[in-house]
């Protein structure tokens, strides 16, 4: 059996037929992703960066948030801040504008060194929160976020308190320089396109359907064998990964990186992100830092241009919010796959 988009359990056949029906079941990423690559052809610059770079970082940080908490029944608010985490220390090791602190080394070392500094912390976390469950794992990652965020405001000498960095290099590397809008736009898009399929196989390899398991029964996953503790770290492990490389984006897409950058708002953003979008599938973390973007970007303007004041676009983020929620609790996905049913069920009565 094999796993639709929908996921609904589907008989896997044989040569041509099985080949066709994979391609029907992933034509709509495939379209989406096709699109994509051809995005800049038809569009500036401001929108690679600020609208689709932006949607595509913030959505690997989401997505590493949504394999927690939809496959795994763990609501992390520890992600933004291995984010956070992996960018402050790409800069520490790497170039910046504070060659007091930077040590300057080259990318190919930093980037390596940052990813597994950012995947050893989001692994202790995990290591601190995998017994616990609901309110509990939601209290100590937050608490582990608050005490990060307190610490990269208040230490000078290492994360340069308040002020952060500025004026952070991307590499130059096979003679492109990959900070240009077209070169970095399309280094975002492919660890973008490699996290989400990444996560699609995990969530049906035997670890991610294990995990699933202890998502919906931990003490039976404990009575026929599994270490539901290890492969609950596991999944912070993997999920780290994803969340450190978004970090590292961010950072060369930004250009800068401060305390705000995985504060204790950035931290409640990642979760609207990932619950706007829907936990039932990981395109809902794109889908949910898309309209998060566009909320972010024009809401200002959109206020200021009917005569309120512009600081109140988070209510605007806030309101939409709610209003996806109230309408359907398991985010846009959720409203998708019920289209996707009402329409299905027509047919089926269209037909008779």
């Amino acid at each position: 059996m094999a796993l639709s988009e929908t996921g609904t359990a589907r008989p896997i056949g044989v040569g041509g037929d099985a080949l066709s029906r994979w391609f029907s079941d992933h034509a709509p990423t495939l379209l989406l992703g096709l699109l994509l690559v051809l995005l800049p052809a038809a569009t500036t610059d401001f929108v690679l960066d600020q609208i689709v770079g932006w949607t595509l970082v913030l959505g690997m940080i989401a997505l590493s948030l949504m394999f927690l908490a939809g496959y795994g029944g763990m609501v992390s608010l520890v992600q933004m801040t291995v984010a956070g985490l992996a960018g402050y220390s790409i800069t520490v090791l790497g170039a910046s504008s504070l060659p007091s602190i930077s040590l300057f080394w080259p990318w190919w070392v930093a980037a390596p060194l940052a990813i597994l500094i950012a995947v050893a912390f989001g692994t202790l976390a995990g290591a601190l929160s995998a017994r616990t469950e609901g309110i509990y794992t939601i209290m100590i990652t937050l608490a582990l976020a608050s005490a990060f965020f307190y610490l990269t405001l208040q230490n000078w000498s290492i994360f340069n308190g308040f002020n952060g960095f500025t004026s952070i290099p991307a590499p130059i590397f096979l003679g492109v320089n990959w900070k240009s809008a077209l070169p970095l736009y399309y280094l975002i898009l492919f660890c973008a396109g490699l996290s989400y399929t990444a996560v699609l196989y995990v969530s049906r390899a035997p670890f991610g359907i294990a995990l699933q398991g202890t998502r919906d029964n931990p003490r039976r996953m404990e009575a026929i064998g599994f270490n539901v503790t290890a492969h609950r770290i596991a999944a912070y492990a993997f999920a780290a990964v994803i969340a450190a490389i978004g970090g590292i984006l961010l950072v060369w897409l930004n250009n800068q990186i401060s305390p705000g950058t995985a504060g204790i708002q950035a931290t409640i953003d990642l979760l609207v992100i990932a619950v706007v979008g829907g936990l039932g599938h990981p395109i809902g973390a794109f889908i949910g830092a898309f309209i998060y973007v566009l909320l972010r970007t024009f809401a200002l303007d959109a206020l200021v241009a009917v005569g309120l004041d512009g600081r109140r676009f988070q209510t605007i983020i806030g309101l939409g919010f709610l209003i996806i929620v109230l309408f359907s609790p398991d985010g846009v996905i959720g409203l998708w796959r019920r289209w996707l049913a009402r329409a299905a069920t027509s047919r089926r009565g269209t037909s008779r």
